[in-house]
């Protein structure tokens, strides 16, 4: 019975975090109330209360659905082979593209993408997400940064760059690619191109 309860709980705030989605994506975060979002679940507010404490918790509910899953990929494509025989160029650009070509195939994700970009303001109670945000900038500028300095060892880069300048741009570049793919609903300006920009690129870095 516990294990059934938990489950219950667990179907319960999925169900509203799929509602918040669905809310925040017609109406933008600010215009979004947790009434709505527990009219869109068809559920009271004591239980939309019951999971999660305001607003803020539901939104970064949402972007975690998108957000661990992005870390999980981007450490295993940018993984060291046990023969170190991976180009880590090709790594970073698989890495890149892999998130658009996912943007094109998850309609959840590119939604939750959609919201965090173009659907909120992160001013108030979300300030405190956006800092998290950033942070969570800093961790992906990481991995990458390992990744050029691998390829700077390796003799690959055709800068003179340091690994961190390098990583910073690449971050910067993909962070603004995204927020046109985002934009360009009908995909006539961005999001038809976004691979070959991204392979672009890279290729500005190879010797």
């Amino acid at each position: 019975m516990v294990r059934k309860t938990k489950e219950d709980a667990e179907l319960t705030r999925q169900k509203i975090v799929d509602a918040a989605r669905s809310v925040f994506l017609a109406r933008g975060v600010s215009k979004s109330t947790l009434e709505h979002i527990a009219s869109q679940a068809n559920v009271t507010r004591g239980a939309v209360y019951w999971h999660f404490n305001n607003k803020a918790e539901i939104f970064h509910a949402i972007r975690e659905q998108v957000f661990l899953p992005l870390i999980d990929r981007m450490d295993d494509t940018l993984a060291i082979t046990s023969d170190n025989s991976q180009n880590p160029l090709d790594q970073i650009e698989a890495s890149l593209c892999h998130t658009i070509h996912e943007l094109n195939d998850n309609i959840e994700m590119r939604e939750i993408y959609e919201i965090m970009m173009i659907k909120c303001e992160y001013v108030d109670e979300f300030a405190l997400v956006l800092h998290q945000i950033l942070n969570n900038c800093s961790s992906l500028i990481q991995k990458i940064e390992i990744a050029y300095e691998r390829a700077q060892s390796q003799n690959l880069l055709a800068s003179k760059l340091t690994p961190r300048a390098l990583a910073l741009d690449t971050h910067l570049f993909f962070g603004g690619l995204l927020h046109m793919w985002i934009k360009d609903a009908d995909g006539t300006k961005f999001r038809y191109q976004a691979i070959e920009l991204i392979k672009s690129h890279i290729n500005l870095r190879r010797k």
